[in-house]
């Protein structure tokens, strides 16, 4: 049977009362008992001596053993508490008072008779009870002489049989019972509000336990289990623990739940991949064999198309490719951000006029705001030109002919530029923003005309900003177009240079 820490607790508390009270109730009755003969023995401690002295039978020395022995039944009269005995030098009882059978000893010890006499103050002493041989009680005791000549003792027994007797009675009377008996109930009620209390300090442990039991039973899972509430109100330990035990198991459950989004993610990020990968390739070793098989067949125009197809395809798997790489080295923390200070404007008309054969074809018109873009900005360089052609090219991608796209630059009152690329395209749902970063994603709304995305260009975007300590945000409204913001510090000097866009 295995027992709870209560029950434990319980059955230890109970051994140590009882053997406490055990142990303070013998020691008290032994002080009491040691107590109460060391006073009567010393209230008494003359009384044989005065016995020798005031009676001439006795102090002119023992002769007549029968008469003593009325002497000492009429002392018994008088005093029922004591009992007279005396005896030789060698300890041998000679004559006493009591009935025939009742005293079971013919020799006594005299060494406690000796030591008595001699020091006083040495009580209590206990000497052997004539009539009990396994018994000891006080006594006093005086020497009698003939003549200068030790004839024997006179011993006298304090609290006899007749007093233990009368004693007993009393013990049994049936208000010391009941004094007894509420004394054993005072007990017993404190002893069960001890319990009580144990149980209640005790709650909170069990209640904590049996809690982290059925966390490990549901494999810690906090999905189908309840914990108990620990009130922040209550600062013992136990509550403490319980509440950092429940933060700990929260914070557990959230990284199973995070590690197995990050595996689902990850399983469709390589199904996606395969896709891309596998199309472009496989087009590209299509019009390749196309190529070495009926080469000579086809024309030069034909030839250079089936080229041109070919190379596109190259083109885009290593696009794909580089994309893989830098998304896995931005989840690796392998990407390092070389910090420097440059003219957003400079940064910004550069991205812009390598889509300027793009945007001319297909009819649509890029702007900068303001035109004259004169912003000292610190961060990286390169990281921020990948940032800011990402977007553009997503832009011109998902705006129609004869749309615009435009970078706006904002100044803050503390430092900071608000950088804004927006566009009058398809624009994007309003349940599918908070998706479009995440890696592989691509909108049910996307343009899919023209070559072929991987749908990592968001992901890399938020993450080389997040390694530079900004953020980007999105605004869509469908079919009015897309706006993407991010935030850059601001340094504080200026560049004499200008640069206009025409």
């Amino acid at each position: 049977m295995k027992l709870s820490l209560y029950q434990k607790l319980a059955i230890s508390l109970v051994v140590i009362f009882c053997f406490i009270c055990a142990l303070v109730y013998g020691w008290s009755k032994q002080l009491e008992l040691t107590s109460k003969h060391h006073g009567e023995q010393n209230l008494h401690l003359a009384l044989a001596e005065h016995l020798v002295q005031d009676n001439p039978l006795i102090k002119e020395g023992v002769y007549d053993y029968k008469a003593l022995e009325n002497l000492f039944h009429t002392l018994m009269l008088l005093g029922p508490a004591f009992e007279f005995y005396f005896v030789d030098e060698t300890g041998k009882i000679l004559t006493y008072s009591a009935k025939p059978g009742k005293v079971k000893r013919n020799y006594i010890d005299l060494a406690p008779l000796k030591k008595l006499i001699n020091d006083p103050k040495a009580a209590p002493i206990y000497g052997d009870n004539p009539r009990n041989k396994d018994q000891q009680k006080i006594f006093s005791v005086a020497p009698v002489f003939n003549h200068d000549k030790l004839q024997g003792y006179l011993y006298v027994i304090i609290g006899g049989e007749a007093y233990d007797t009368s004693l007993n009675t009393i013990k049994n009377n049936d208000r010391l019972w009941l004094a007894a008996l509420w004394l054993g109930s005072a007990l017993a009620f404190l002893l069960i509000a001890m319990l009580i209390l144990l149980r209640f300090f005790t709650n909170p442990i069990q209640r904590l336990a049996r809690d982290v039991s059925n966390i490990e039973a549901a494999n810690y899972s906090l999905t189908d289990t309840k914990l108990s509430n620990y009130s922040t109100q209550k600062s013992n330990e136990v509550h403490s623990l319980g509440r950092s035990i429940q933060a700990m198991l929260t914070r557990i459950n959230e990284q199973f739940k995070a590690l197995e989004e990050s595996d689902k993610q990850r399983k469709e990020l390589l199904t996606h991949l395969s896709h891309d990968l596998r199309t472009p390739l496989a087009s590209l070793q299509g019009f390749l064999e196309v190529l070495n098989q009926s080469g000579e067949q086809l024309s030069k125009k034909e030839q250079q198309e089936y080229l041109q197809v070919s190379l596109n395809n190259c083109g885009q798997l290593k696009l794909l490719i580089e994309q893989i790489f830098e998304l896995a080295h931005l989840e690796n923390g392998e990407i390092n951000i070389n910090k420097e200070t440059f003219n957003l404007g400079e940064l910004i008309y550069d991205c812009i006029a390598k889509f300027s054969l793009a945007v001319n074809k297909k009819g649509i018109h890029l702007s900068v705001e303001p035109a004259i873009c004169d912003f000292p900005v610190v961060a990286d360089i390169a990281k921020l030109e990948r940032v800011l052609s990402n977007l553009i090219d997503n832009a011109i991608r998902h705006t129609p002919s004869g749309g615009s796209i435009a970078v706006h630059v904002k100044r803050s009152g503390d430092n900071q530029l608000f950088v804004h690329v927006s566009d009058t395209g398809v624009g994007i749902k309003q349940d599918e923003l908070s998706a479009i970063f995440n890696p592989h994603y691509q909108a049910t709304n996307s343009n899919k005309a023209g070559r072929q995305q991987g749908g990592l260009g968001l992901a890399i975007c938020r993450g080389l900003l997040k390694l530079m300590d900004s953020e980007i945000n999105v605004h869509s409204e469908l079919g009015k177009g897309t706006i993407f913001s991010f935030n850059l510090p601001q340094k504080k000097c200026f560049f004499k240079k200008h640069f206009i866009f025409t």
